[in-house]
């Protein structure tokens, strides 16, 4: 599981939610704090078919094939929708690593 992955189940599950608070107690924006603010600005600008095409390719692990067979969607359709959300993150973790 890579970063990327690894982030988005945490998210999505409430875990990084339930982490962040355990461990943020200081008053100051940590990284971790950081993610977390900035992915749910990101996940709440997303539409709930965007979030479930993300649910399906990180929670459920489904391959692109798999998602299109489901939805009734082409692959393509699928990165169009989820692969932006996916760059964000990316960006997010990075400018977090760089902030710690």
């Amino acid at each position: 599981m890579n970063e990327v992955e690894l982030n988005i189940r945490l998210y999505l599950t409430g875990t990084m939610k339930s982490w962040t608070d355990k461990i943020d107690n200081t008053g100051q924006e940590t990284p971790q704090r950081f993610i977390l603010n900035e992915m749910t600005e990101l996940f709440d600008s997303l539409s709930d078919d965007d979030i479930e095409l993300i649910r399906l390719r990180y929670m459920e692990r489904l391959t692109l094939s798999e998602i299109a067979s489901r939805c009734l969607i082409t692959e393509r359709t699928i990165r169009n929708h989820t692969n932006p959300a996916v760059k964000q993150v990316k960006e997010i973790i990075k400018q977090a690593t760089e902030q710690a």
